[in-house]
Order: structure tokens, then C-alpha cells, then sequence
């Protein structure tokens, strides 16, 4: 190792992708690419694949280190603030991975919450979309986590969370729809309890469109 960089199978890696890989047991996902590979009928040691089953590992490394990060500790810090209209975050891009095919599925989340009394940075919400994205996931269980946290975190008098994706498992396989778009809501307090307050939450979200 030197000027920081640690080595993984000859290759350099950066100190946060080291991080993430030190959770994850590299040997055992490449042994399973292999078996993989001979299973459909390929040759693990065919020079396009020889490195293949590492990839594959750094992969499931960088996707899946959602499973070893707490999001909580991304809402630790909060900020005394008197506001009492919606705060919403738009078009946060993520990317996971569907936990029934292990195929990505992609899209947006948009969060909005009725703070009570204390704020959270805005940068802070995207790192925990990040987070809980990058773990095998359901759209839906994804929405409702999101939901939750911010709820039990910061103590919000509402949260509404919708998230819109693409999924592979419809878009390559199976019923092949390439545009099929799904779209899910988790709605807390007040964004549950009053409809103008949540019409106002899908006005911002989608009525630009």
C-alpha cells in the first residue's frame, strides 16, 4: 500500500472503496461468478472473462454498501429554524437494485416535510436516498423507509415521499415494457391526514411537467 491507496487484486483502490469492500467477501462472490459462468454454459478462463467474477465483486461492493452505512447518522445534525412551509427536495437521481432478479432499477425521489421548529441540511436527504438505495431493495419498501426515518429523525409535523423508477426486471425480461414507469408514495402526519396539504406536495412534484 502507498500514498493511501490500498490494492484489491492487483488493482488500486481509493481509501472509500476500500471502506466498502472490507465488508464484503470478495472471494466467495467470485467463486459464485465462476460457477455462474459454467452454469450457462461459458468458459470462466475465455480472456473476456477471466477478469469477470473481481468486477463483479468490486461491484456488489460499491452497490451494496448501503448495508453497512446507518442513515440515522446522516440526520444527527439538525438546526433550529422557524419555518413552517413545506421544504421539498426534487429529482434526487438514485440507482439500486431490485432484491427478487438483482437487476437495477433507477429513477427519482422527491421528499417534502413540514418542519417543527428544526431543519436538516438538504444535502443530508439525497445521502440518505443514497444509502438506502444501495442495498438489495423494493420501490416500495424503499419509500416507506424513507418516510419512517425522516419521521422518527427530525419529528416533522409531515413527511411525503414519492419515488418514480424504471425497473430492469420489466424493462429486459419477463413482460419487456421498456417505458413502464412505477410510481410510489409514503405519506406521514399531516401530508396523511390533510389533502390539500398533500395535493400541494404532487402540485410541486409534478405539475411543471
Amino acid at each position: 500500500m502507498s500514498d493511501g491507496i490500498a490494492k484489491k487484486n492487483g488493482r488500486s483502490l481509493h481509501p472509500k472503496a476500500e471502506t466498502m469492500s472490507r465488508h464484503v467477501d470478495h472471494e466467495r462472490i467470485e467463486a459464485a461468478v465462476r460457477e455462474i459462468l459454467l452454469a450457462v454454459g461459458e468458459d470462466p478462463e475465455r480472456e473476456g472473462l477471466q477478469e469477470t467474477p473481481a468486477r463483479v465483486a468490486r461491484m456488489y461492493a460499491e452497490l451494496f454498501n448501503g448495508l453497512h452505512r446507518d442513515p440515522r447518522a446522516l440526520l444527527g445534525k439538525t438546526f433550529t429554524q422557524k419555518y413552517d412551509e413545506m421544504v421539498l427536495v426534487k429529482d434526487i437521481e438514485f440507482a439500486s437494485v431490485c432484491e427478487h432478479h438483482l437487476l437495477p432499477f433507477m429513477g427519482k425521489a422527491h421528499i417534502g416535510y413540514l418542519p417543527a421548529g428544526k431543519i436538516v441540511g438538504l444535502s443530508k436527504l439525497a445521502r440518505v436516498v443514497e444509502v438506502l438505495s444501495h442495498r438489495p431493495q423494493v420501490q416500495e419498501r424503499m419509500t416507506e423507509e424513507l418516510a419512517d426515518l425522516l419521521m422518527e429523525e427530525l419529528n416533522p409535523r409531515g413527511v411525503g415521499v414519492i419515488v418514480e423508477a424504471t425497473h430492469s426486471c420489466m424493462t429486459i425480461r419477463g413482460v419487456r415494457k421498456p417505458n413502464s414507469l412505477c410510481t410510489t408514495s409514503a405519506m406521514r402526519g399531516i401530508f396523511r391526514d390533510n389533502q390539500s396539504t398533500r395535493a400541494e406536495l404532487t402540485a410541486l412534484v409534478f405539475g411543471a411537467r
